[in-house]
């Protein structure tokens, strides 16, 4: 190509992982110290959630502790928030009864699925989330909380067993092996689905940015194509990240609404 630029290095380098910050003009490289621990621009994205986190949640535990009224927009905004996934998710999902012992952990993974997927927002960031690494990781941990929940209310071979729908005569007896087959794939492909839905919908999103913004070093090399594709590809990744910024508020309340659903169907069996 004549502009000489790798189109496919400047596209990958907004959406993978790496060992450094591209920022313009220069590359930022993560320091490793004495050993390569592997940190990377997404596990210091990571980390930053979680100090972003305990920022916004410690002061207002406190005051909600000290039965101090939580009082400010910001305050208020995050409260609404607590309060509609409490009472519209995970309590109808959960059941009353059940509900309060998941509320730190839900709470949790809704805020920091959605506090990573806005990193991708943020310029020179990226969305951990777009990665399957960490998505997995989420997926296993929901995976175990549903396993031990299911094993705690019916106890190692009432969880598995329990799967298998309701069958009665000689037709149950047959059909009852196939069935906790059937079942015990459809339990694992359920929380696989956690993992690759959230990673495919915000890879996918930046992905088509990166390659929206390609076509403007693409077309430098002629001015009078240079002007308007640039006008267009502006307008174009605008109206793209709006539609970002909605899909990452919309995955993180997915994710956290279908943990929600699979512990309460771990608690509430056929």
């Amino acid at each position: 190509m004549s502009s000489g630029i790798n189109i496919e290095e400047l596209v990958a380098g907004h959406v993978k992982d790496t060992d450094s910050f591209h920022i313009p003009f220069c590359h930022v490289h993560i320091p490793q110290f004495l050993v390569d621990i592997g940190i990377t621009k997404f596990v210091l994205i990571e980390f930053a959630v979680v100090v972003l986190m305990c920022v916004i949640f410690l002061p207002l535990a406190v005051k909600i502790r000290g039965g101090q009224p939580v009082k400010g927009r910001f305050w208020n905004m995050i409260e609404v928030f607590l309060l509609y996934m409490r009472d519209e998710v995970i309590v109808p999902s959960i059941g009353k009864q059940h509900a309060s012992a998941y509320l730190p952990y839900l709470w949790t993974l809704f805020f920091f699925v959605l506090f990573c997927n806005l990193g991708g927002m943020l310029p020179w960031a990226g969305s951990p989330t777009g990665s399957v690494m960490v998505t997995g990781v989420l997926s296993i941990c929901t995976l175990a909380i549903v396993i031990v929940t299911g094993i705690i209310h019916h106890g190692f071979t009432g969880f598995w067993l329990g799967m298998i729908p309701p069958m009665e005569g000689a037709i149950g007896i047959v059909l009852a092996p196939f069935m906790f087959v059937l079942e015990l794939f459809s339990f694992f492909v359920k929380h696989c689905s956690l993992c690759i839905r959230l990673m495919a919908n915000m890879f996918g999103g930046h992905l088509m940015i990166a390659v929206f913004l390609a076509f403007i070093p693409m077309s430098a090399w002629a001015i009078y194509a240079w002007l308007p594709i640039t006008f267009l590809v502006v307008v174009t990744v605008v109206c793209i990240s709006f539609l970002e910024l909605f899909v990452a508020f919309l995955q993180a309340y997915i994710f956290t609404f279908l943990t929600s659903v699979y512990i309460g169907m771990a608690i509430h069996q056929h």
